[in-house]
């Protein structure tokens, strides 16, 4: 079985300071970055994608901006894909499922933001599409919701959304646990 990293988003708008900042994005970019070196280290198939906004009144990743840029964190090397999406999917609209299939990827490994948008989305499709499936869940990022007027803290949208994701979607593991494996 071939595994493949998919890091989604994992660009400057989410980090302090940017437009749309998350809930501890850089503890999950330093572990997005552990998961990146391993695999630049195994030479194994990696993917970065990079959400630009197409949607008019969009207010974060707008290009040529330096929010929409993929953080210094896990920065491409030029031999590396860097497959652009503007859904939040990275399946919607992309070749990624080609790139995957064309390395003989049948396992993806999945990090990066938002949780409960693009990587809940992506994992969804990899699955849909026959890959098996796994999320790094400390290196990945959400934040605060608002439902019916009610607060939802970063934490419990980030716990729901890997509790719905792990039956029958993919297996929900740790860094430390993705690399002990």
């Amino acid at each position: 079985m071939t595994q493949g990293l998919i890091i989604v988003d994992v660009q400057n708008d989410y980090f302090t300071g940017g437009t749309m900042e998350l809930v501890n994005m850089s503890a999950a970019s330093e572990n997005c970055k552990t998961l990146l070196e391993n695999f630049r280290n195994k030479n194994a198939p990696l993917f970065h994608i990079q959400h630009l906004a197409a949607r008019e009144g969009a207010t974060f990743f707008i290009p040529e901006t330096k929010g929409c840029e993929i953080h210094s964190d896990v920065t491409p090397n030029d031999d590396e894909p860097v497959i652009v999406k503007h859904f939040p999917s990275a399946f919607r609209g992309t070749d990624l499922e080609k790139e995957l299939k064309s390395r003989g990827v049948t396992e993806v490994i999945i990090c990066g933001a938002m949780t409960h948008m693009c990587i809940d989305t992506t994992t969804r499709a990899a699955f849909d599409l026959g890959f098996k499936c796994q999320v790094i869940h400390d290196a990945c990022a959400t934040k605060d919701l608002e439902f019916n007027g009610e607060l939802v803290k970063a934490k419990d949208v980030q716990n729901a959304f890997m509790a719905a994701l792990s039956v029958p979607f993919a297996q929900i593991v740790s860094t430390k646990e993705y690399l002990e494996s």
